[in-house]
């Protein structure tokens, strides 16, 4: 873990790809930035929006197409201002919160957004593991604990660089794609019944709460805070035409890639109205049910295999953005960044407990509420996220002339109204439903203490920025302005230790000692023997490499004195860096020379990471050679 020192969001990939170079043809120029709306877009297919499609199109055909289209807008406009904000301020959703709302307030939004995006990567772990019992059989206990293992695929993908990563996404977007298309045309829908679901119905009060639940299921917080972050991947002309361009090639590429999310949640529909509705099957509410049953209707094995194809793809697609997102999120609230690997670990940790502990208890039966469970959960965060984004791009102050128009302000802020009157609603059904089977007088204490902070935290969301206060700088100025620097004097140590590997690199290690140390230094030679006996019997083993690396001291030691320099020999034993950080405290050393391990990847795995451990241990100031 270390304290961020940039305000980059994302700043490993940030400006990466160059949308400026003019050596460029124009075409690629234009492509140059596509991409990022295509991470945002799995978000709105991810194995959470099946139920409600897959309910929606068993129990009343086609007529809820077109909630899914005005939810589809709805969404655009979303992330239309989320990119907006990103391209125009160089800000993510996260950082401007930051430098807006006070401490305890961010704090808040910064739990709720983590809590968000847990539960997102709960319903990708469930989408997944469903997938994989699907397409092999394996029980689902062991898809969920399978799903542990992609944590190193984003690892794998940020190494090859941001578009790399947007290319794997878009495959498997195809794959979704591809595998919905193939099934529509073995289901053979009647397209002139389907184009009847645009004309806006709703048949009757069940139809009303699975409109809401697409609704609500379809714009996610974690996208907001991602899309702010994506855009600011490309390097572009801070000039008007420049930054106009790229808010109109961000719309295009927005439009495309949530058009083509909005394909495979109308896909998921249509199937499940030509193939079950048709027949009388309005119960098919999960998504095994439609596994099960496809192949039975349709009379092949192609459609359930491209069925479950496609929720792995869904899920994996989805799982990579939610890491992005987490990033995001704790980098720019708390200006906190961990190493990636350890993050997807913890998410993923996080988010597969609940499902083996449901598992495990109740068997495979409650799968579908834990999937209905996590939305919900998402729901909740949703305002907190729509809120802050609108008061951000309205402010002329810090967008100038790219803040959005009254007009777009009435529609935004009328969209934030009903979704969150929406979400407000489907969570107020379902604390209904607890009340009235449950007498636990602490839990309904508990629900309605909720319900208060939830309401309260969400007028100071909208209050907070329309009042005056003094602007946050503290995420902004980075550094402590210091008087400039008058003299500079070089350093020389009485007291240098050096840690030796015994490979060729000691030499030029030494050989940095011996020009830090001053006169009649004494430079402390340290190393680490790590054989088998040393490592169990430590300073009491006598096995002939621990007399061997004393002899190789010893023979370093009478080169320098031969030099006219004092020496001391250390040998430690078991753990290298332990031991390297206590005898270097214990010799009173007042700096350390350490050569470079010269591996990395997969080999700081398999022999560790010296340098990075001794260095966080130790005060002195460390020399790596």
């Amino acid at each position: 873990m270390m304290r961020m020192q940039t305000d980059a969001s994302l700043s490993e990939v940030h400006q990466s790809v160059d949308t400026t170079n003019l050596t460029k043809p124009k075409w690629r120029r234009i492509l140059s930035f596509f991409g990022p709306a295509y991470l945002v877009s799995v978000g709105y297919m991810d194995p959470g929006n099946w139920a409600t499609d897959l309910q929606g199109g068993s129990r009343f055909g086609y007529a809820l197409i077109w909630v899914l289209l005005m939810s589809n807008l709805m969404a655009l406009l979303l992330q239309s201002l989320s990119a907006r904000l990103g391209i125009v301020r160089g800000r993510d959703l996260a950082q401007a919160n930051r430098e807006t709302y006070p401490k305890t307030i961010n704090f808040i939004l910064y739990v709720l957004a983590e809590v968000a995006i847990a539960a997102t990567d709960l319903a990708e772990v469930l989408g997944m593991a469903i997938g994989i019992q699907l397409l092999t059989g394996l029980p689902l206990i062991w898809g969920v604990l399978i799903t542990v293992f992609d944590t190193f695929l984003l690892l794998l993908l940020q190494r090859l660089g941001m578009r790399k990563m947007e290319a794997f996404i878009i495959v498997l977007v195809a794959i979704i794609g591809i595998s919905f298309l193939v099934q529509i045309i073995l289901a053979r829908p009647d397209f002139g019944e389907v184009a009847t679901g645009f004309v806006p119905s709703i048949p009757n009060k069940d139809a009303l709460f699975i409109a809401i639940g697409i609704i609500g299921a379809t714009v996610m917080p974690h996208n907001l805070y991602l899309h702010s972050a994506l855009v600011q991947t490309r390097k572009i002309k801070r000039d008007e035409p420049g930054i106009r361009r790229a808010l109109k090639l961000n719309f295009i590429d927005s439009t495309i890639a949530l058009n083509a999310a909005f394909f495979v949640n109308a896909a998921i529909l249509i199937l499940a109205a030509a193939v079950f509705f048709k027949a009388g099957r309005s119960d098919v509410a999960e998504i095994k049910t439609a596994h099960e049953l496809l192949s039975g209707f349709l009379g092949t094995k192609l459609a359930p295999t491209l069925f479950a194809i496609a929720l792995i793809a869904a899920g994996q697609s989805s799982t990579v953005t939610g890491t992005l997102a987490g990033q995001i999120v704790m980098e720019g609230y708390l200006r906190i960044r961990i190493n990636p690997w350890m993050r997807r670990l913890l998410t993923r940790l996080i988010a597969i407990t609940p499902a083996v502990i449901v598992i495990l208890v109740n068997g495979e039966k409650n799968i579908d509420d834990l999937l209905v469970l996590s939305q919900v959960i998402l729901s909740l965060q949703l305002g907190f996220a729509i809120i802050p984004l609108i008061h951000f791009v309205s402010d002329k102050k810090t967008m100038g002339i790219f803040s959005i128009k009254p007009s777009i302000q009435i529609l935004a802020w009328l969209i934030t109204a009903v979704l969150v009157y929406l979400n407000m609603r489907m969570v107020f059904e379902q604390a209904s439903d607890f009340f009235t089977t449950n007498d636990s007088l602490i839990w309904k204490a508990v629900i309605l203490l909720s319900a208060l902070l939830f309401v309260g935290l969400l007028l100071t969301a909208i209050v907070y920025p329309l009042v005056k206060h003094k602007p946050v700088t503290t995420s902004i100025q980075v550094h402590k302005k210091e008087a400039p620097i008058e003299a500079v004097s070089l350093p020389r140590y009485q007291r240098v230790a050096v840690a030796l590997d015994f490979s060729e690199r000691d030499q030029k290690v030494l050989t940095h000692a011996v020009s830090q140390a001053a006169p009649g230094a004494t430079i402390i030679l340290v190393h680490v023997v790590e054989s088998a006996p040393a490592k169990i019997l430590g300073e009491q083993s006598d096995d002939f490499e621990t007399r061997d690396d004393q002899q190789t001291l010893e023979a370093y030691a009478a080169h320098l004195e031969h030099h006219h320099l004092r020496t001391k020999t250390c040998l430690g034993f078991r753990n290298r860096t332990q031991e390297i950080a206590r005898i270097v405290q214990e010799s009173g050393a007042e700096m350390l020379i350490i050569g470079a391990h010269g591996h990395r990847g997969m080999k700081d795995w398999l022999y560790g990471e010296t340098i990075d451990a001794v260095r966080h241990r130790l005060k002195i100031p460390v020399l790596i050679v």
